[in-house]
């Protein structure tokens, strides 16, 4: 028997709960007709004013909320991640979402300076390392600030249940006790608290270090000399090289578009590769006396990775991490490892990107927070399909797989009729994502190959090009069967 694809709404709230068989069946419609037109406001989104009208009605059904809506979604990939016998990485970070205008939000939910208000959106982005493919959201959480006391006391902000610090700890709720899950976090995650958690979780962790603490130096327990963890990690010699791209300054970048305005040749590059030194060592993290979070007393053994770049180019600040980990650092490919492992974190910024830019997220015109927020997790979801849309072209068997295997047979007959003036049905994934990124208006480029932008500008494009030759063809059919009842009267 013939398999039937799934549709992108099937695939990810096929097997949601709202309360309801209807709007159980309707979420999955009404994501795929989004996903057609993804960007914008909501009427943007919806070409249809019947779809528009019937997402309004699913959000505001008291069943309906940002938990149930993303519910289903995520469970499909907390079950990837207990299941897994690879590493997979969950890089969580944060970002603002901005709804000022919305009524609802007028008293709280500060962002930026205080003066707008929104959500702290806070996101756990599931990655295959080794694939190079984003599976999903393991968590997702909107946080609204509270309004507090200038002067709120070191325990009275401790006790205090919405501060933000917690929220690293919310965002690994439910992830399995598995240590071939990788939580991969930024400095905003370096507490006690939450290193402490993380190491009794039973899960790998990466943390970039914030904090220049006092530490004992190895792991064993007897009377151990006590230094501070940066100055004693920039003492570590270098015992692997390694490389990594990273962005160029933006000073820099501003002088070259200067000199370039001015007519120079020079290329403008937003990324360079960095030559790296890694070094390592097991340390015992002391305790902080004044305790800010909810922690104990007991060291905490873990192993300090500093990657720098020694010679920086001119003009470019020199590269410097200093991670924090509980994956043993036994060997050189340990280290690059955890190197490997804190480069994905760009992949989260770049989802923000999708969820702002290419979707519109902050555009959402819903007053009341009891709709907005079941709306923020569809959208959410959808702006997955623009990064994995990027995946799909860079994936090294890309030019030998066939294109039929992930998108639709008709979508490679009309893109191919437009790149060709012919129908191309054996395209491989590489073909494919070139002429929709040529759609999108890409000009082929050995060192800049098509971002999810470009991608998704060509699969808008794409979208109204689908519709066009389907009410061709309903208009081709109708006019037959027109004709045929034409014939039977005489």
């Amino acid at each position: 028997m013939e398999s039937v694809q799934r549709s992108f709404g099937q695939i990810h709230f096929g097997n949601v709960s709202l309360g309801d068989v209807r709007r159980n069946q309707r979420l999955p419609q009404l994501v795929d007709a989004m996903v057609q037109h993804p960007g914008g406001t909501l009427p943007e989104k919806f070409s249809r004013p019947a779809d528009l009208e019937a997402f309004y009605r699913l959000c505001s059904a008291k069943d309906v909320t940002h938990g149930t809506v993303l519910g289903a979604h995520r469970l499909q990939v907390l079950q990837k991640l207990q299941s897994t016998r690879k590493f997979l990485l969950v890089i969580h970070d944060g970002t603002e979402l901005d709804f000022t205008s919305h009524e609802s939000l007028q008293r709280r939910g500060q962002i930026g300076n205080g003066s707008r208000r929104g959500y702290l959106g806070h996101n756990s982005l599931v990655v295959d390392p080794q694939r190079g493919a984003v599976l999903g959201l393991a968590n997702q959480i909107l946080h609204t600030r509270e309004n507090v006391p200038k002067d709120e006391a070191v325990a009275a902000k401790r006790a205090r249940e919405s501060r933000e610090s917690r929220l690293w700890l919310k965002g690994t709720d439910g992830l399995p006790d598995n240590p071939k899950v990788v939580d991969v976090c930024d400095r905003g995650s370096d507490t006690f608290e939450f290193l402490e958690h993380e190491i009794r979780s039973g899960r790998t962790f990466v943390i970039r270090s914030r904090s220049d603490r006092v530490i004992l130096l190895g792991h064993e327990k007897k009377e151990a000399k006590r230094s501070s963890l940066h100055v004693y990690a920039r003492t570590l010699p270098a015992a692997a090289t390694g490389q990594a791209t990273v962005r160029v300054d933006p000073d820099v970048l501003k002088e070259r578009r200067k000199a370039k305005r001015q007519g120079s040749d020079e290329p403008i590059a937003t990324y360079r590769e960095a030559r790296l030194c890694l070094s390592a060592a097991p340390v015992r993290l002391v305790a902080p006396h004044t305790k800010r979070g909810e922690h104990g007393n007991d060291p905490l053994c873990v192993w300090i990775v500093r990657i720098w770049e020694p010679d920086p180019p001119a003009g470019c600040e020199a590269v410097e991490w200093l991670l924090l980990t509980n994956h043993p650092i036994h060997t050189p490919a340990d280290m690059r490892r955890v190197k490997t492992w804190y480069e994905w974190p760009w992949v989260v910024e770049e989802y923000h990107k999708a969820l702002k830019t290419g979707c519109a997220i902050e555009k959402l015109q819903m007053r009341d927070e009891s709709r907005l927020e079941p709306a923020i997790a569809v959208v959410s979801v959808v702006a997955l399909l623009l990064l994995q849309l990027r995946e799909a072209a860079r994936r090294p068997d890309a030019h030998t797989r066939r294109a039929d295997e992930l998108v639709d047979p008709e979508a490679i007959q009309v893109l191919s009729v437009w790149q060709h003036g012919e129908s191309h049905p054996d395209w491989s994934v590489h073909d494919y994502y070139l002429a929709l990124a040529r759609l999108g208006g890409y000009r082929p480029r050995k060192d800049c190959p098509p971002g999810w932008q470009i991608l998704w500008r060509g699969q808008t494009k794409l979208n109204l090009m689908l519709e066009g030759a389907r009410l061709s063809r309903k208009l081709a059919e109708a006019t037959k069967e027109k004709g045929r009842k034409r014939c039977a009267k005489r």
